[in-house]
């Protein structure tokens, strides 16, 4: 793609990440994966191995379902969105709670959806990726010591 080609709006990208998390929520199988291209891939921290495509999700998600899997509830924050010409990346803190045979579990996750901007200018989902929220009692960080921790010595790293 060359710098000609249109950014999407921050509202657009943001509706298109609604209808996937509001799809989701519902358990609404055709509806959410209708929101991902064929070619889409998918990177979740529970499962062992990468989604190379949307059709093995959808395999996933019907053994999920067929286990008495179902979404009771999702709700998304901390959003941010980041646009680029011909696409954008949207993540946000997500917090689920899911039916399963053995009860009722409930996350708190990060997720990141790469979207491409389709000819006709809508958004479809290219990439998604999700991933665990550290335990803030842990009190450890991939980034080194915190503000706090830190000594004249180490360099910080921006916010």
């Amino acid at each position: 793609m060359n710098e000609s080609t249109p950014e999407p709006s921050e509202s657009d990208v943001l509706t298109a990440a609604s209808a996937i998390v509001d799809a989701f929520a519902a358990t609404d199988t055709q509806s959410y994966f209708s929101r991902f291209a064929e070619d889409a891939s998918f990177v979740f921290h529970p499962e062992a191995r990468r989604l190379n495509t949307r059709a093995e999700y959808e395999r996933e998600w019907a053994s999920w379902l067929a286990d008495g899997w179902s979404v009771a509830a999702c709700a998304s924050s901390d959003q941010l969105v980041q646009t680029f010409p011909g696409g954008a990346v949207f993540s946000h803190t997500v917090d689920t709670t899911v039916n399963t045979a053995d009860g009722r579990e409930s996350y708190r996750e990060r997720e990141s959806i790469v979207f491409r901007r389709l000819g006709d200018g809508e958004l479809i989902a290219i990439h998604e990726h999700l991933s665990t929220v550290p335990d803030p009692a842990d009190g450890s960080s991939a980034l080194g010591p915190s503000a706090d921790e830190s000594t004249p010595d180490t360099e910080e790293v921006p916010q």
